[in-house]
Protein backbone atom coordinates (compact mmCIF):
# COMPACT_ATOMS: atom_id res chain seq x y z
CA UNK A 1 0.00 0.00 0.00
CA UNK A 2 1.22 3.67 -1.16
CA UNK A 3 2.24 5.36 2.41
CA UNK A 4 0.21 8.12 1.03
CA UNK A 5 -3.01 6.55 0.96
CA UNK A 6 -2.67 4.95 4.50
CA UNK A 7 -5.47 5.32 6.99
CA UNK A 8 -4.91 3.44 9.44
CA UNK A 9 -3.81 -0.24 10.59
CA UNK A 10 -6.60 -2.87 12.23
CA UNK A 11 -5.28 -5.84 14.35
CA UNK A 12 -7.16 -8.56 15.36
CA UNK A 13 -7.76 -11.01 17.80
CA UNK A 14 -8.76 -14.28 16.55
CA UNK A 15 -10.66 -16.55 19.23
CA UNK A 16 -14.19 -15.23 19.06
CA UNK A 17 -13.50 -12.18 16.90
CA UNK A 18 -12.32 -14.07 13.52
CA UNK A 19 -14.01 -17.39 14.25
CA UNK A 20 -16.57 -18.75 17.28
CA UNK A 21 -14.87 -21.14 19.20
CA UNK A 22 -17.50 -22.09 21.66
CA UNK A 23 -17.58 -25.61 20.72
CA UNK A 24 -13.94 -25.88 19.95
CA UNK A 25 -11.28 -24.03 22.51
CA UNK A 26 -14.27 -23.26 25.14
CA UNK A 27 -15.22 -26.66 24.66
CA UNK A 28 -11.56 -27.75 25.08
CA UNK A 29 -11.31 -26.23 28.41
CA UNK A 30 -14.80 -27.53 29.85
CA UNK A 31 -13.77 -31.46 29.22
CA UNK A 32 -9.81 -30.90 29.84
CA UNK A 33 -11.37 -29.57 33.45
CA UNK A 34 -13.75 -32.19 33.41
CA UNK A 35 -11.37 -35.15 32.48
CA UNK A 36 -9.19 -34.36 35.84
CA UNK A 37 -11.85 -33.74 38.02
CA UNK A 38 -15.05 -34.77 37.19
CA UNK A 39 -16.31 -31.51 37.09
CA UNK A 40 -17.38 -29.31 33.99
CA UNK A 41 -17.44 -25.99 34.35
CA UNK A 42 -20.12 -24.00 32.46
CA UNK A 43 -19.41 -21.16 30.07
CA UNK A 44 -20.55 -18.29 32.48
CA UNK A 45 -17.24 -19.87 34.47
CA UNK A 46 -15.08 -19.88 31.60
CA UNK A 47 -15.97 -16.43 31.30
CA UNK A 48 -15.66 -14.71 34.67
CA UNK A 49 -12.18 -16.30 34.60
CA UNK A 50 -11.38 -14.45 31.50
CA UNK A 51 -12.50 -11.10 33.33
CA UNK A 52 -10.17 -11.27 35.72
CA UNK A 53 -8.01 -10.14 32.61
CA UNK A 54 -5.08 -12.62 33.23
CA UNK A 55 -5.77 -15.66 31.82
CA UNK A 56 -5.67 -14.99 27.56
CA UNK A 57 -4.30 -18.79 27.50
CA UNK A 58 -6.65 -21.35 27.52
CA UNK A 59 -3.95 -23.77 28.85
CA UNK A 60 -3.63 -21.86 31.86
CA UNK A 61 -7.79 -21.15 32.14
CA UNK A 62 -7.76 -24.64 32.39
CA UNK A 63 -5.44 -24.91 34.82
CA UNK A 64 -6.78 -22.28 37.31
CA UNK A 65 -10.12 -23.30 36.94
CA UNK A 66 -8.54 -26.82 38.30
CA UNK A 67 -6.81 -25.86 40.99
CA UNK A 68 -9.36 -23.42 42.30
CA UNK A 69 -11.91 -26.10 41.95
CA UNK A 70 -9.84 -28.36 43.55
CA UNK A 71 -9.20 -26.19 46.59
CA UNK A 72 -13.16 -25.08 46.81
CA UNK A 73 -14.50 -28.42 47.01
CA UNK A 74 -11.60 -29.93 49.29
CA UNK A 75 -10.45 -32.78 46.66
CA UNK A 76 -7.43 -34.07 46.35
CA UNK A 77 -4.64 -32.23 45.06
CA UNK A 78 -3.81 -35.18 43.12
CA UNK A 79 -6.51 -33.92 40.92
CA UNK A 80 -4.15 -31.70 39.33
CA UNK A 81 -2.28 -32.07 36.91
CA UNK A 82 0.95 -31.35 35.85
CA UNK A 83 1.56 -28.76 32.66
CA UNK A 84 2.73 -30.99 30.50
CA UNK A 85 0.34 -33.49 31.25
CA UNK A 86 -2.63 -31.03 31.31
CA UNK A 87 -1.46 -29.65 27.59
CA UNK A 88 -1.48 -33.24 26.24
CA UNK A 89 -5.10 -33.50 27.00
CA UNK A 90 -6.25 -29.81 26.11
CA UNK A 91 -4.54 -30.27 22.31
CA UNK A 92 -5.98 -33.96 21.99
CA UNK A 93 -9.27 -32.80 22.83
CA UNK A 94 -8.84 -29.78 20.30
CA UNK A 95 -6.39 -30.85 17.63
CA UNK A 96 -7.31 -34.58 17.80
CA UNK A 97 -4.64 -36.71 16.31
CA UNK A 98 -3.21 -34.01 14.67
CA UNK A 99 -1.90 -32.18 17.80
CA UNK A 100 1.68 -33.29 17.29
CA UNK A 101 1.94 -32.83 13.36
CA UNK A 102 1.73 -30.24 10.60
CA UNK A 103 -2.06 -29.41 10.59
CA UNK A 104 -2.65 -30.72 6.79
CA UNK A 105 -0.80 -33.59 6.88
CA UNK A 106 -3.71 -35.64 7.79
CA UNK A 107 -7.79 -35.41 8.34
CA UNK A 108 -8.58 -33.48 11.17
CA UNK A 109 -10.87 -34.98 14.23
CA UNK A 110 -11.06 -32.91 16.51
CA UNK A 111 -12.49 -29.86 18.22
CA UNK A 112 -10.98 -28.06 15.64
CA UNK A 113 -13.63 -28.84 13.00
CA UNK A 114 -16.12 -27.20 14.92
CA UNK A 115 -14.79 -23.32 14.43
CA UNK A 116 -17.85 -21.27 12.69
CA UNK A 117 -16.40 -18.20 10.87
CA UNK A 118 -17.49 -15.04 11.95
CA UNK A 119 -16.48 -13.19 8.90
CA UNK A 120 -15.85 -13.53 5.35
CA UNK A 121 -12.68 -12.95 3.34
CA UNK A 122 -14.21 -10.11 1.79
CA UNK A 123 -14.28 -7.96 4.49
CA UNK A 124 -10.62 -7.94 4.77
CA UNK A 125 -10.89 -7.00 1.03
CA UNK A 126 -12.83 -3.89 1.82
CA UNK A 127 -10.39 -2.94 4.24
CA UNK A 128 -7.54 -3.32 2.05
CA UNK A 129 -10.10 -1.02 -0.20
CA UNK A 130 -10.74 1.40 2.38
CA UNK A 131 -6.52 1.90 2.56
CA UNK A 132 -6.47 0.60 6.31
CA UNK A 133 -3.71 -1.98 6.63
CA UNK A 134 -4.35 -5.48 8.77
CA UNK A 135 -3.19 -8.35 10.79
CA UNK A 136 -3.90 -10.81 13.64
CA UNK A 137 -2.50 -11.12 17.11
CA UNK A 138 -3.41 -13.81 18.81
CA UNK A 139 -2.94 -16.51 21.64
CA UNK A 140 -3.53 -19.87 19.71
CA UNK A 141 -0.76 -21.86 18.17
CA UNK A 142 1.03 -21.01 15.26
CA UNK A 143 -0.89 -24.35 13.09
CA UNK A 144 -4.42 -23.54 14.22
CA UNK A 145 -3.92 -19.95 13.49
CA UNK A 146 -2.37 -20.51 10.01
CA UNK A 147 -4.72 -23.66 9.35
CA UNK A 148 -8.19 -20.84 9.84
CA UNK A 149 -6.61 -17.95 8.38
CA UNK A 150 -4.77 -19.95 5.29
CA UNK A 151 -6.77 -22.36 5.01
CA UNK A 152 -10.13 -21.54 6.30
CA UNK A 153 -10.00 -17.98 4.88
CA UNK A 154 -8.07 -18.49 1.61
CA UNK A 155 -5.29 -15.61 3.20
CA UNK A 156 -2.69 -15.06 0.85
CA UNK A 157 0.36 -14.67 3.40
CA UNK A 158 -1.47 -13.26 6.50
CA UNK A 159 0.54 -11.17 9.04
CA UNK A 160 0.01 -12.30 12.74
CA UNK A 161 1.35 -13.25 15.74
CA UNK A 162 0.72 -16.18 17.24
CA UNK A 163 1.15 -17.81 20.37
CA UNK A 164 5.21 -18.93 19.75
CA UNK A 165 6.42 -15.54 18.57
CA UNK A 166 5.80 -13.40 21.83
CA UNK A 167 4.94 -12.94 25.56
CA UNK A 168 0.94 -13.56 26.35
CA UNK A 169 -1.67 -10.81 26.17
CA UNK A 170 -1.81 -8.48 27.68
CA UNK A 171 1.66 -8.05 27.68
CA UNK A 172 2.03 -5.45 24.61
CA UNK A 173 4.97 -7.00 22.96
CA UNK A 174 3.44 -9.14 19.86
CA UNK A 175 1.07 -6.44 19.47
CA UNK A 176 3.79 -3.60 18.95
CA UNK A 177 5.88 -5.85 17.01
CA UNK A 178 3.42 -6.11 14.74
CA UNK A 179 2.10 -2.86 14.65
CA UNK A 180 6.23 -1.52 13.48
CA UNK A 181 6.42 -3.86 10.96
CA UNK A 182 3.23 -3.13 9.18
CA UNK A 183 2.79 0.57 9.32
CA UNK A 184 5.06 2.22 6.75
CA UNK A 185 8.29 3.38 7.91
CA UNK A 186 7.95 6.89 6.32
CA UNK A 187 4.60 7.19 8.47
CA UNK A 188 5.94 6.12 12.15
CA UNK A 189 5.92 10.10 12.64
CA UNK A 190 2.15 10.39 12.07
CA UNK A 191 -0.43 9.71 14.53
CA UNK A 192 -2.85 7.25 12.35
CA UNK A 193 -5.54 5.39 13.65
CA UNK A 194 -4.10 1.52 15.37
CA UNK A 195 -7.15 -0.17 16.94
CA UNK A 196 -7.04 -3.66 17.94
CA UNK A 197 -10.83 -5.92 18.12
CA UNK A 198 -10.48 -8.29 21.09
CA UNK A 199 -13.00 -10.01 22.90
CA UNK A 200 -11.82 -10.52 26.52
CA UNK A 201 -10.39 -8.11 29.10
CA UNK A 202 -6.67 -9.20 28.15
CA UNK A 203 -7.63 -7.55 24.77
CA UNK A 204 -8.62 -4.69 25.86
CA UNK A 205 -5.53 -4.77 28.63
CA UNK A 206 -2.80 -5.19 25.97
CA UNK A 207 -3.94 -2.14 24.36
CA UNK A 208 -4.39 0.00 27.83
CA UNK A 209 -0.56 -1.34 28.18
CA UNK A 210 0.37 -0.20 24.49
CA UNK A 211 -0.59 3.29 25.37
CA UNK A 212 1.85 3.19 28.67
CA UNK A 213 4.39 2.16 26.32
CA UNK A 214 3.47 4.58 23.17
CA UNK A 215 1.60 7.34 24.83
CA UNK A 216 2.07 9.28 21.30
CA UNK A 217 0.59 6.73 19.29
CA UNK A 218 -3.03 6.75 18.82
CA UNK A 219 -3.85 3.26 19.78
CA UNK A 220 -7.87 2.15 19.81
CA UNK A 221 -9.39 -0.69 21.70
CA UNK A 222 -12.36 -1.99 20.21
CA UNK A 223 -13.74 -5.44 22.43
CA UNK A 224 -16.99 -7.01 21.35
CA UNK A 225 -18.33 -9.96 23.59
CA UNK A 226 -17.70 -13.53 22.63
CA UNK A 227 -20.30 -15.43 20.31
CA UNK A 228 -21.69 -17.52 22.30
CA UNK A 229 -23.15 -14.44 24.22
CA UNK A 230 -24.78 -13.07 21.23
CA UNK A 231 -27.94 -15.36 21.21
CA UNK A 232 -30.84 -12.91 21.85
CA UNK A 233 -31.78 -15.10 25.07
CA UNK A 234 -28.59 -13.83 26.26
CA UNK A 235 -28.78 -10.17 25.71
CA UNK A 236 -28.47 -9.34 29.96
CA UNK A 237 -25.53 -11.35 29.82
CA UNK A 238 -23.89 -9.96 26.59
CA UNK A 239 -24.62 -6.18 28.31
CA UNK A 240 -22.67 -7.40 31.44
CA UNK A 241 -20.08 -8.31 29.40
CA UNK A 242 -19.57 -5.11 27.71
CA UNK A 243 -19.94 -3.10 30.42
CA UNK A 244 -16.91 -5.20 31.79
CA UNK A 245 -14.97 -5.02 28.90
CA UNK A 246 -15.58 -1.13 29.10
CA UNK A 247 -14.83 -0.96 32.15
CA UNK A 248 -11.66 -2.42 31.56
CA UNK A 249 -10.38 0.49 28.77
CA UNK A 250 -11.96 -0.71 25.62
CA UNK A 251 -12.80 2.75 23.74
CA UNK A 252 -15.31 1.08 21.46
CA UNK A 253 -18.04 -1.68 21.46
CA UNK A 254 -18.75 -3.90 18.25
CA UNK A 255 -21.83 -5.90 17.94
CA UNK A 256 -19.91 -7.50 15.21
CA UNK A 257 -16.67 -7.79 13.85
CA UNK A 258 -17.87 -6.22 10.56
CA UNK A 259 -19.05 -3.37 12.54
CA UNK A 260 -15.59 -1.84 12.75
CA UNK A 261 -16.27 -0.91 8.83
CA UNK A 262 -18.21 2.11 10.14
CA UNK A 263 -15.94 3.48 12.87
CA UNK A 264 -12.72 3.82 10.01
CA UNK A 265 -15.27 6.01 7.91
CA UNK A 266 -14.32 8.59 10.11
CA UNK A 267 -10.51 7.78 10.02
Amino acid sequence: MNSSNFRGLLLFDIDGVIRDVTGSYRRAIQLTVSHFTNWCPNLENIDTLKAEGSWNNDWDTSMELIKRHVASSGISKSKIPTREHLINRFNNFYFGNNQNCAINQQPLNGLIKSEPLIVKKSFFQELTNQKVIWGFVSGAETSSVKYLLEERLGLQNPPFIAMEDAPEKPDPTGFLELTNKLIPRDLNHEVKPIAYIGDTVADVLTIKNAKKKQPKKNFISMGIAPPHLHALAKLEARTTYEKVLKGAGADVILKTTEEALIHIENW
